[in-house]
């Protein structure tokens, strides 16, 4: 009874710790963003993005789509995206990119703060993310034109439903994601702590080992970077900062997660999404596979080679 009892405890008090930074941040930025977008902010990232999306194929509105989509999430370009469907024909290709830059660039506010917290530099964190994004894109875009590959007009599967307007219907919503979010944390801590018990933690790390480390992360984030890949930066980003501060976790280890993650994080829902607007799976899941390992371990190798005063004043955060 009394470990029964010590289990819960901790449990309750990892819950708390993982919880309470999380929100803290998460609430500020939203309401950040809420008011930006209403100002305009949101059209006006989409005017500045505009040019860029000749460089990959897209037409111009696309940067609108893009700009929704790093102020708020991929559902949010989603519905920006669908309002755009009945004037913009796009073939399987052009949806792939453009899938692409969604799935490497959105949510920054909140995303690129969980990234600062953890320990990465903030300008650091969007300067990779939106760059490797446009990278990515650049690249399939070049390969599927060089290719003539999936140039069939795309058909949507999913189409999402445009929500009611009004402060009290995006409060509602706000607070069910959040909701939400709390949720998810509660029961992802619980099955860790239970895998943690059993030592299967500790299984699964050393199988996940010589990938990682290929990569330049160590077998101590192996859990950060299993949480991000599979939930996500902001579903796995209370659990991340406390791992990341805890000591436990190398800063070397810490930034390369982060990089992995930045590409690839809540790699089945957010693929699921885009595979529903009609993008090939070859692009934005093999491809982007291939990418995000080859892009982390290039930075992880560079990361070794720089100087820990370079490191200190534009990579990392004391």
């Amino acid at each position: 009874m009394p470990q029964i009892r010590h289990f819960f405890t901790e449990l309750f008090n990892e819950i708390i710790a993982v919880s309470w930074p999380l929100f803290k941040l998460m609430v500020p930025v939203i309401l950040i963003v809420k008011v930006l977008e209403e100002m305009g902010g949101v059209a006006l990232l989409g005017q500045w993005l505009g040019p860029l999306m000749a460089l990959v194929g897209l037409p111009q509105e696309m940067g609108l789509v893009w700009a929704a989509t790093i102020a708020t999430n991929i559902y949010g370009g989603m519905i920006v995206l669908y309002s755009f469907a009945a004037d913009s024909s796009l073939t399987v290709a052009q949806m792939t990119v453009l899938s692409g830059l969604l799935l490497m660039a959105h949510g920054l506010p909140i995303e690129v703060r969980i990234a600062q917290l953890a320990g990465m530099r903030m300008r650091t964190a969007i300067i990779i993310r939106m760059l490797g994004a446009f990278v990515f894109a650049w690249l399939l875009h070049t390969f599927y034109h060089q290719t003539q590959l999936l140039q069939d007009p795309v058909v949507m599967a999913w189409q999402p439903q445009p929500s009611p307007e009004g402060l009290g219907y995006w409060i509602l919503n706000q607070a069910k994601a959040l909701l939400m979010i709390q949720v998810i944390i509660i029961i992802l801590l619980t099955f860790l702590k239970v895998l943690r018990v059993i030592g299967v933690e500790k299984i699964i790390q050393w199988m996940l080992k010589p990938i990682l480390k290929l990569m330049g992360i160590g077998k101590e984030a192996t859990t950060i970077t299993l949480v991000g890949i599979t939930l996500g930066l902001a579903f796995g980003g209370g659990l991340l900062i406390k791992e990341a501060n805890s000591g436990h976790v190398s800063k070397k280890d810490v930034f390369a997660s982060l990089v992995l993650l930045g590409f690839c994080h809540s790699l089945i829902e957010d693929t699921l999404l885009v595979l529903l607007l009609g993008a090939h799976l070859s692009g934005v899941l093999w491809f982007r596979l291939i990418f995000a390992f080859v892009f982390t371990s290039a930075m992880s190798y560079w990361l070794t080679k720089v100087s820990p005063e370079f490191q200190q004043k534009y990579l990392l955060r004391p």
